[in-house]
């Protein structure tokens, strides 16, 4: 399989240019459809049944779906995605050779450069013989970047291909670097925080009958989650947008809004929108309910409601997912790339994989591109990556196959 993947450099290279040459913003749904459409074929000749899901339903393209069963080994979920963060609109459009070693383009790293790992991968299994008898589910969502709504039927595709596997692995570029992958991710949930006071002049505020006003209040609470909500480890909040006055309007969709407000009068409306990232359900779960609590104790004449939206589960660092970051390591020892060692959950963000951690008995992610600059147009690869990486997932896979 070594041998058959370094033979197929220059065609896996030339594959990924043409991905990445195809317009896939998230809301491009026919640019998504398009990467979709140039990938199916390549499944479809290594055995897989193929389909498209359509995203109709979500306001998102949809989802490319590939499965082969044939054997009674572990079923594994291979995850990828089609979309990236540069829209049609972007400046940053096509694939760029900088030179022998590093490779330049929207998704050459997130995640295109993945997907193409991936298939390699599989196509060294088929060469070996192997494939056939294997049991893998490939899932590459169109709406990773930019979710669609609700998260129920967006990601129903990954949660069913979850119910299925006993092992998920995720071709995201991790952190970018090759000895490193992802035992864990942690969970990304937004918060909107709506404040009412008294509205008086401000001659009046703090009496009795007025109170502190809501930008107090506001200023209060977020004091609170700072002290008392800081110290917990691996748990980052953070409010992102304020607004406060006699006058205040919440534009979600569009991340904005407008104000009004004297100096000389206490404010009315406060409020305040953010995110908690949390690398585990239960410590989710319990600093929701320590923030709602510190919401409920109100300043004078005020009054507060916390609302927590959809988002991103935690992928958890259970042990099952230790024992496949041992697994890999070991291929990759084996194949003379050293050792890989866990990514510091503070430097993963959210991404699909994560919605499979309540199913599956091990799940590892960042076995994709090594690069740098995701999400903006200075993101390049290691060409060295894709042939090193797309072994690495091969062997695994293979001894996978063989528990």
């Amino acid at each position: 399989m070594v041998d058959y993947i370094d033979g197929r450099k220059e065609s896996a290279m030339s594959l990924l240019e043409k991905s990445v040459n195809i317009n896939s913003g998230t809301m491009n749904f026919s640019g998504v459809r398009k990467v979709a459409d140039q990938l199916m074929p390549e499944f479809e000749a290594l055995g897989f049944d193929v389909w498209f899901e359509d995203g109709a339903a979500f306001n998102r393209a949809g989802h490319l779906i590939a499965r082969i069963e044939g054997g009674k080994g572990p079923k594994m979920l291979l995850i990828g995605h089609l979309d990236t963060v540069f829209e049609p609109g972007s400046p940053f459009q096509t694939f760029t050779r900088v030179d022998d070693k590093q490779i330049k383009g929207p998704g050459v790293a997130d995640m295109k450069g993945g997907n193409i790992i991936m298939l390699e991968a599989l196509r060294a299994l088929y060469s070996a013989g192997k494939l056939s008898s294997m049991n893998i589910m490939v899932v590459m969502t169109g709406d990773e970047e930019l979710s669609g709504r609700p998260l129920a039927l967006s990601k129903k595709a990954l949660i069913d291909g979850a119910k299925w596997a006993d092992i998920s692995l995720g071709f995201e570029n991790g952190d970018g670097n090759p000895a490193t992958a992802n035992v864990s991710r942690r969970g990304s949930v937004d918060w909107v925080l709506t404040v009412k006071g008294t509205p008086a002049h401000s001659s009046q505020v703090f009496k009795p009958t007025v109170g502190a006003g809501a930008i107090y209040e506001a200023s209060r609470i977020l004091t609170r989650f700072y002290d008392k909500l800081r110290s917990e480890q691996l748990l980052t909040f953070n409010p992102g947008r304020i607004m406060g006055g006699t006058e205040v309007t919440h534009d979600k969709l569009n991340n904005s809004g407008s104000t009004f407000g004297k100096n000389n009068v206490v404010a009315e409306h406060a409020i305040v929108t953010g995110d908690i990232r949390a690398v585990s359900q239960e410590q989710l779960v319990r600093v929701q309910h320590k923030m709602t609590a510190i919401v409920q104790q109100n300043l004078p004449q005020t009054s507060a409601v916390i609302e927590f939206g959809e988002g991103y589960p935690p992928l958890s660092p259970k042990p099952g997912n230790h024992e496949l970051l041992g697994i890999y390591s070991k291929v990759s020892q084996d194949l003379g790339q050293g050792s890989v060692t866990a990514v510091n959950p503070l430097n993963a963000g959210a991404a699909d994989v994560s919605f499979t951690s309540e199913y599956v008995k091990m799940a590892l992610d960042g076995l994709g591109m090594s690069g740098s600059g995701g999400h903006t147009v200075n993101e390049t690869a290691l060409v060295s990556a894709l042939p090193a990486q797309a072994k690495r997932a091969a062997i695994l896979m293979s001894r996978l196959s063989e528990r």
